[in-house]
C-alpha cells in the first residue's frame, strides 16, 4: 500500500473488527452477560456508561474515513490522539480472558503502527500524498514534469 491514508484507514478497520470480535466472543462465555448486567465485571452498566462506550467505539469507525481526508499535519495529530485514546480504552476496558488479551495485543500493535506510520512519513511523501501523487515512493522532486513518473 503506497498511499499512507489507505494504509492508516486499513489499520483502523483492523482495530475496529478486532474490537467487535473480542466483544462477540466474550458474550459466548457462559454467565458473562449476567455478570456484566449485575455490575460484577468492574463497571455498573447504565445509560451514561453505554453512551461513553459508544463514543469510544465510534473513534475507530470515524477514523476509517478521517484518515483518508485530512491533510498530513492534521492527520498526524488526529490519528495520534485517536490511537492513544483508543489504546487506553482497549487496556482499561478489556478482560483477562485469553481471547480478549489476544485481540487487545493485535489492536495495540495496529494502534502503534498507526502512530509510527503518521510520524515516520518522509516529508516528500507528505507533499506527494497531499497532491494525490503517491504511487511508488518516488519523491516528488524526482518525478518528471511531463506527467510520467
Amino acid at each position: 500500500m503506497s498511499n499512507i491514508g489507505t494504509r492508516i484507514s486499513t489499520l483502523w478497520i483492523v482495530v475496529m473488527v478486532n474490537m467487535i470480535y473480542a466483544d462477540i466472543l466474550a458474550f459466548e462465555i457462559p454467565g458473562f452477560m449476567q455478570k456484566l448486567w449485575a455490575g460484577e465485571m468492574g463497571v455498573q452498566i447504565t445509560q451514561p456508561v453505554l453512551l461513553v462506550f459508544a463514543l469510544l467505539l465510534e473513534i475507530p469507525i470515524a477514523m476509517i474515513f478521517v484518515a483518508r481526508i485530512l491533510k498530513p499535519v492534521a492527520n498526524r495529530w488526529v490519528n495520534t490522539v485517536a490511537a492513544v485514546v483508543t489504546a487506553a480504552f482497549v487496556v482499561e476496558g478489556g478482560t483477562a480472558f485469553p481471547h480478549a488479551i489476544f485481540f487487545a495485543c493485535v489492536e495495540l500493535a495496529c494502534l502503534a503502527l498507526i502512530i509510527w506510520s503518521v510520524w515516520a512519513r518522509r516529508p516528500s511523501e507528505g507533499v506527494a500524498w497531499r497532491q494525490g501523487l503517491v504511487r511508488d515512493h518516488v519523491p516528488a522532486t524526482a518525478r518528471r514534469h511531463d506527467g510520467a513518473s
